[in-house]
């Protein structure tokens, strides 16, 4: 009987071992992969940033763009008056741009024979 006894303790030591390697091995992995976890927090805030960064500056060149159409329209209307001026003999080819009536100084007046309103 008492060998029974101590068979099965020894059974029971090398069972606890056993679990002892096994602990020690899931505890290598728990450090691992807690170390992995950081790399990843740290990869996420580095691309968090770098979207904050892209959507700043996919916004500050949506501002860009607008401002350009914006002046592209300006650009165009201008260009548009001008040559309907050219076409209906208010701006001579040959007058210089500082010549022309757009450029005229505030304080001269206009004749209202020679202001015609601009179709739009």
């Amino acid at each position: 009987m008492k060998n029974q006894q101590i068979h099965q303790q020894e059974l029971k030591i090398s069972e606890l071992e056993k679990m002892a390697q096994k602990n020690v091995m899931l505890e290598e992995r728990i450090q691992v992969l807690q170390q992995q976890n950081e790399n990843l927090k740290d990869r996420i805030d580095r691309n968090l940033a770098m979207s904050r960064q892209l959507s700043e500056e996919n916004a500050n060149l949506q501002v860009n763009v607008e401002k350009e159409s914006n002046e592209k329209k300006r650009l165009s209307r201008t260009n548009e008056e001008l040559l309907w001026r050219l076409q209906s003999g208010e701006l001579s080819p040959r007058m210089s741009p500082t010549q022309s009536p757009l450029h005229r100084p505030a304080s001269s007046p206009v004749s209202p024979s020679r202001q015609q309103p601009f179709p739009r």
